[in-house]
């Protein structure tokens, strides 16, 4: 009787085993799937900030030609010409920031933990 009890909770050990590889599987696989929606949607902002980006420099080049054509003198000194340039260097920060929260994001690991090998000693 005691070596069908022993049987019983060997086969229970190795059910919790398996329950326990499954739901880190399923943690693991939940969160890469909300990492990469996140790395998704930083690269779609970055998309839209490249856009304004785009506009921006036709604003500018359309009223640097305009300045020009009207025979104004210090073009770049002009309010309207710094604002843009402020505008478009806001905007390249952006992007940068954003590249670098994807990068932050690629660099997040599961729960904080470190790897373990099949020894169950941590791996760096």
């Amino acid at each position: 009787m005691t070596e069908q009890n022993e049987k019983h909770e060997g086969m229970r050990g190795a059910s919790e085993k398996l329950l326990e590889a499954t739901r880190k599987t399923l943690h693991s696989a939940s969160f890469k799937a909300g990492q990469y929606r996140r790395i998704v949607q930083k690269k779609i902002d970055i998309n839209a900030v490249q856009k304004k980006i785009a506009t921006a420099h036709n604003d500018l080049g359309k009223l640097v030609d305009d300045l020009r054509e009207a025979g104004e003198k210090n073009i770049l000194g002009k309010p309207e010409i710094k604002e843009l340039f402020s505008q478009i260097d806001t905007l390249k920060q952006s992007a940068v920031t954003l590249l670098a929260d994807i990068e932050a994001i690629r660099n997040e690991s599961c729960c904080g933990e470190e790897s373990v090998d099949s020894t169950g000693q941590d791996t760096p």
